[in-house]
């Protein structure tokens, strides 16, 4: 059994890293900054480290003894996020976990980077880890950084630092707190959601992805890229079986291509008028196209996902009801139960 130090452990993605690797049996260390909310964490048998990426000192002295690093920590609800921070974190936070591991003889660090920080195809083909990324920077910043990211990961690898780069697309399941990816659900049970894109993405459960960083720490290759995904599935269809799912009616007007530009750039003078919204201008953007990803690599290497959508949506709702964020659909008249 190895001991691992996650970077972010207190959020979405990386308290469930954390419930994985103390359910197979490893010990785990929680790097956070001191007045982090624990609510993720509650009751789990964890040693906790305070500090922060940018914080050096903080990261030597959480990585002593350390076999693995999961470093999930990053600025990614980009929408709100100040850039400049955000560059900060993902960029020079990666760096620092790199080098202080290097320090401490941390035997293999696994790197959480994003689907965002791979390249879009023009062929109508889902995109690979071979596709680099390709969109403007100013117009999509998140998924620049984290290409940037991925720069430094290559640069530590060719100097014989032990790196797993993954890759998850749309991450979706209970323990989103910070409404990342699962405001859709919180919004659509809320009956705010009356329109849908016409494009589609690449989802997975976020505790399929979990998963796939045990695997990737046991057995992934170093210096390889994953991409991680379970289902493609156009936007009307997935807002369909969210809508089933809450008990509500199914949004029924689509966005056409042509006004996707109108609505972008409108987000965007809002956005600069200081108000605050669900979706930037580029999420808008992207949303007309289908954004898929052949993730076999990861299903071959680390093993295929096992959480069906369904189950994902099911949960991700029951676990917004239980923290009183939204209503159970049972106690809103005139809602029926999902089929």
């Amino acid at each position: 059994m190895a001991k691992a130090l996650v970077t972010g452990g207190t959020g979405f993605l990386g308290s469930h890293i954390v419930r994985t690797l103390i359910e197979a049996g490893h010990t785990v260390r929680v790097l956070r900054r001191a007045r982090s909310s624990l609510t993720l964490l509650e009751g789990l048998p964890i040693e906790h480290a305070i500090g922060d990426v940018m914080n050096v000192p903080s990261l030597e002295g959480a990585l002593q003894g350390c076999e693995w690093v999961f470093h999930a920590a990053a600025v990614a609800d980009y929408w709100r996020a100040n850039p400049i921070k955000m560059y900060l974190v993902n960029v020079n936070g990666t760096v620092n976990v790199l080098n202080a591991a290097r320090r401490a003889g941390v035997r293999r660090v696994i790197f959480t980077s994003s689907g965002a920080a791979v390249g879009m195809r023009s062929d109508g083909r889902p995109a690979d880890e071979r596709d680099v990324f390709n969109l403007p920077p100013g117009r999509f910043p998140y998924g620049h950084s984290k290409f940037l990211a991925e720069a430094e990961v290559r640069r530590a690898v060719e100097t014989g630092q032990d790196v797993v780069t993954l890759n998850p697309a749309v991450v979706l399941g209970p323990g989103d707190v910070n409404l990342i990816s699962g405001s859709g659900i919180v919004e659509m049970a809320r009956g705010n959601i009356f329109i849908y894109p016409t494009g589609g993405v690449t989802v997975i459960d976020v505790r399929d992805v979990a998963a796939a960083h045990l695997a990737a720490a046991e057995h992934g290759r170093t210096g390889e890229r994953y991409l991680l995904g379970t289902l493609d599935i156009s936007y009307h269809a997935l807002m369909k079986l969210m809508a089933d799912v809450v008990g509500v009616p199914a949004p029924f007007l689509p966005v056409p291509g042509a006004v996707t530009p109108i609505l972008a750039a409108l987000a965007g003078l809002a956005r600069r008028a200081g108000l605050a919204l669900p979706l930037d201008a580029d999420q808008i953007r992207l949303s007309g196209r289908n954004i898929y990803f052949d993730c076999h690599k990861a299903w071959r290497e680390l093993g295929e996902p096992a959480i069906d959508l369904r189950q994902t949506l099911a949960d991700t709702y029951d676990w917004y009801v239980q923290r009183g964020m939204i209503k159970n659909r049972d106690d809103v008249p005139g809602r029926a139960r999902p089929n």
